[in-house]
This record gives structure tokens, sequence and C-alpha cells, in this order.
């Protein structure tokens, strides 16, 4: 590397200082340190926070040409795109294909190929070295190629690396425009040794790329540890994230700058695809509400799984007049505009007229089409066909449900006919217990709520109606009901869901046993009766539409129980 040698100098006078004590002298060339350090050829960076399609190869790879050359022009000397952006994230089992690692090898050839030769930029993708795949931040720069190998290989949650990938040894330290940058990827910052070593090796700043997933906090975590590893080597820090959907897993982007002093200089938005070119006077945003940060989530990760599979032509939702679907509608309206919207209201004679009322007036007002259409007859055709099976037998749950599962029937038909996706309006409190209808209410293809609790639904619909009046006042205060038999409520058969929530929230989330659950004041029966019904359920949740993830432990790949089990908690 061609480093300075006035700064060597000054290094090894500082070291010197520093063992023999002598304090005055340390400060000294510290400061002489800083003034050869501010008098270096001005460096131009710039994050390129972008949304990449898992497996979309080449469009992804053309996006990094065609921003890497935009940047050139520009005047950028160094571009820095988020973790795997090549091949989308995260990748899973495509990784196992050997042509697709071959075809992630002709795409970073033809990167490196179409890069001004003056242009530097650092990106992310597989590398295959031998028998071993790595995950990799390449750095091409002089037209080659060098790669930084992620030695952090997460292994929880809805991470599984080590399936995949082989650790990395070494740190990668580059210079560009006189400035030393180390290089690391999302987990390595995590701990100590991979930051530490790079600063060792001589990095002045270090750039992280990350695809970090979404969840409610993540981000002051992020903000906490990456000030730990500033802190800790007295080094300006560039945190590159992805944004967008993918399957169940929602990416904010929220790339920030922070400097030797741990504080932030630059943050982008969250939730929005985002080019910034670091050192511009920026504007550092406050803590936003967690109620519009979890619907940003489920706006973009709802738009991202329609748009992405590029085989629907917009969504139908099974809409009853009740809490759930009205939310489940103002999401789809603004991750997919109204006229690529349908909704389908389905009476039957407990359906309540207040329920009709709000449905339509809901649809009227976010400009939906409504459609409605009465499910008695079907209803009775089933009930003359089922009538000789069921001789003797008193009416239950199971005639409720055959209500839901000829409304998810009909919704299904209409998905199918339109080519619109339905999206399944069940919340996580629900689908914790049970209290929905397999092949019924749990008809869909994504499911927005999948990780929302009720009680959070209810928070969510006030926040959406505080940037438009959509959601009727009565639809949120009246008491929830799934209308399925006369004068019926759910709490009928379940606990005030302030009461529910906080215990699927210490037994789902916490872990904790029903012994703990107790001591923190709750009845005993009730927290064994919900415990009970979160485990014999399990076979309905695995059959479950696809959600985005918002919490610590969502019903999707952070959640691996057995369905067939006799664990008491």
């Amino acid at each position: 590397m061609n480093i300075n040698p006035a700064e060597v100098v000054a290094n090894t006078k500082l070291e010197q200082a520093k063992i023999n004590n002598n304090e005055i002298k340390a400060k000294f060339w510290q400061e002489q340190i800083e003034n050869l350090r501010s008098d270096l050829v001005s460096l131009k960076i710039e994050i390129a926070q972008i949304n990449p399609i898992v497996g979309d190869l080449s469009n992804n790879a053309e996006q990094i040409i065609d921003l890497s050359c935009k940047a050139f022009k520009s005047g950028v000397h160094l571009l820095i795109f988020p973790e795997l952006v090549l091949c989308g994230y995260p990748p899973e089992d495509l990784l196992l294909r050997d042509g697709f690692i071959t075809k992630v090898e002709i795409e970073i050839e033809r990167i490196r190929k179409q890069l001004p030769k003056a242009m530097s930029i650092i990106f992310g993708s597989p590398t295959r070295i031998g028998e071993c795949l790595y995950n990799s931040a390449n750095l091409i720069q002089y037209g080659k190629v060098r790669s930084y190998h992620k030695q952090y290989l997460p292994n929880y949650g809805v991470f599984d690396e080590k399936r995949y990938f082989t650790p990395g040894q070494a740190p990668m330290v580059f210079e560009c425009q006189g400035q030393r940058i180390g290089v690391v990827i999302c987990e390595d910052a995590w701990n100590e040794t991979p930051v530490s070593n790079a600063v060792n090796q001589g990095a002045q700043t270090i750039v992280s790329i990350n695809a970090s997933p979404f969840q409610v906090n993540k981000h002051n975590q992020r903000l906490q540890t990456i000030r730990q590893r500033v802190l800790e080597n007295k080094i300006d820090f560039i945190y590159v994230n992805a944004v967008g959907g993918q399957d169940e897993l929602v990416f904010d982007g929220g790339s920030f700058t922070m400097n030797r002093k741990g504080e932030v200089t630059n943050q982008l938005p969250f939730f929005k695809a985002t080019i910034q070119i670091l050192g511009t006077p920026a504007i550092i945003s406050s803590i936003e509400l967690i109620e519009k940060t979890i619907y940003d989530a489920l706006v973009l990760a709802t738009k991202d799984y329609v748009q992405k599979n590029g085989i629907f032509e917009g969504a139908v939702i099974g809409l009853s007049g009740g809490i759930d679907s009205a939310l489940t509608l103002a999401i789809a309206v603004d991750a997919l505009g109204s006229e690529n919207v349908q909704a389908i209201m389905m009476p039957y004679e407990y359906t309540s007229t207040i329920s009709i009322e709000d449905a339509k007036a809901q649809t009227s007002s976010m400009s939906v089409d409504y459609r409605s259409r009465i499910v008695a007859m079907s209803f009775c055709s089933f009930n003359m066909q089922l009538a000789p099976l069921f001789k003797g037998l008193n009416a239950d749950t199971t005639e409720e449900n055959l209500q839901a599962r000829i409304r998810g029937t009909l919704l299904m038909a209409i998905s199918n006919k339109f080519g619109k996706i339905l999206l399944a309006t069940g919340n996580k409190s629900e689908m914790a217990v049970g209290y929905t209808t397999l092949y019924g209410d749990m008809s869909g293809g994504f499911a927005p709520l999948k990780d929302i609790a009720k009680t959070m639904v209810y928070r969510l619909a006030k926040y959406r109606n505080t940037i438009n009046y959509v959601i009727p006042g009565r639809v949120i205060d009246r008491a929830p009901s799934a209308e399925l038999a006369p004068n019926q409520v759910d709490q009928d058969s379940l606990p005030e869901y302030y009461e529910l929530d906080a215990i699927l929230e210490l037994f789902i989330e916490k872990k904790h046993s029903v012994e703990y659950i107790t001591h923190q004041g709750y009845d005993v029966d009730t927290v064994k009766h919900i415990t009970n019904m979160v485990l014999s359920n399990e076979y309905k949740r695995r059959q479950s539409a696809p959600g985005p993830k918002i919490s610590q432990n969502s019903f999707g790949k952070d959640h691996r129980y057995p369905m067939t089990s006799k664990f008491q908690p």
C-alpha cells in the first residue's frame, strides 16, 4: 500500500512515547497523526442501500454496474453495497447448486470488466474457493478483485449460515485515496476480534456490509454494538444494510455512519432503497414511533412479496367488518395501491349490520373494489349433504368452521380466477392458541399480521388513522368477534387480549415456564389452558401462510417446535 511515510514516523514516535509513559510526547504525536490524516486527499464515499431480489443475479449485477458508473461520474471514489447483494439474502439452498454459484462467478467477472478502473466498490456475494463456499465482501479496485470472507457465521433464529458457508480467517484492509479501510460483514461487527484485527492492520475506518433483518428495537441494538466497537478502537464506522422484503424477512435499511466519538453522523432512511454520499449535510432522524416502524415493515414486506414474485396482479381480502381484516386492507392498499386490491364481504345470518356498514365504509374511504356475496345458500347445501352423517349430533364448532371454510373456498376461487393473491387476515394471538379455522380464515398466500399480537393490531389501526382516517372507529372500539354464532365474542373462549398477549409473550417470546408466568400474578389455570392451546395447535401453524417477522420469535423459521410432543411446560 502507498502509506504516507510521515504518518509511519508519527505512529512509531507515538508508540515509543506510550512505552516510555511520556504523556506529553504521546499527546504531541497523536496530534501530529490527526493533522496528517486531515491533510489526506478527500475521500468521497457513497452508500448504496438497495433492495435486491434473491436469485435475480443478472438484474442485481446490472444495478451494481449502473450505480457504480453513475457514482464514478459524480466523483465518488468508493461505493458500498450490502451483504450478499449480488444474489440477495437469504439465498438458502440455492447456494447448494453448483450452477447457481457458477452464475455468481460469471456476474462478478462482468461487474469487474464494466467497472471504471479508477472506481472502487464493495459488494457482497458468495465466493467459491476449492471445496469451500464463503460469504464474502468483494472489493473491486484497479480492475482487480479482492475478497474478505465473513468470520462469524450466525446460526440462530432465522440464520443458517453454517449450513452453507465456511468461516473466513483473515482481516482485509485496503487503501483508497490515502485512507486505510477495513472490511467486516454483519455478525463480525458483533464480535471484538474481526474489528480489532483490522485496526491492528492499520484500518482507520471500518466498513460493515449487512443483511440484517428487522425486528422491534433491532436498530437500537445495532447502534449500541457499533458504538462499542468504535469506542474500543477509536475508529470511524460505516454500516451499510440491505432493505426490502424477502419471504418472511423484511430488511429495514437504516444504514448509518458513526465517528470515533460514537456519534451518528449520517442516518439513511428506513424501509426505503436510497443512495447517499457521505460527508454531505445530513439530517439525523429522531427515533420513530414503534407503531410507524412496524407498520412500514408490514407494508414493505407485503409489497415486495407480491411484486417480487411477479405472478400476482394484486390482492384480494375477505373483509369481515372486524379489526384484523380492516388493518390488513389498509396495509394492502398502502403496499399495492387501491386499484390493485379487491375486498369481498361474505355475510351470513350471524354477521351484524354494523360489520357490513363498517366494511363498506372502509372500502369507500380507500377507493377499493368492494363486492358482497351471501354464503347462506352454500352453507345450507353443505348442511344438507352432511345431515345424514351428523344425524343425532348437536351443532358445535363444526358448523361454525364450515362457514369459515365456505368463505375460504370462495376467496381462493376469486384469487385463482383474477390472479390476485389472497391475503390471510389472522394475527399472532389467534395463531398462537389456534383460534382460527384451518382451510377457512387461514386460507391465503401471505399473512401480513402473522407476527402481530392482537393488542398491537389495535395500536397499528389507531396509528394508521393518524395518517388519514380510513378504519371506522366502531371497528376499533367494539368487542372483537368471529361472528360464527349468535352474540359471539372472542372472550367467550379466550381471556381478555391484554392478558392473553402478556402471557403469550412470556411463554413464546421469553420461553418462560408455567410456574414462572403464574409467579408474575396470572391465574395458574388460565396459564395452563393457554400454554396447552399453544402447544396443541402447532399442526395448524405448520400449515399457515408465511408472514413478515417483526418479533424476536415469530411463527416462522425461528420457531421450530414438534407437532407431536408430550412436553408440558
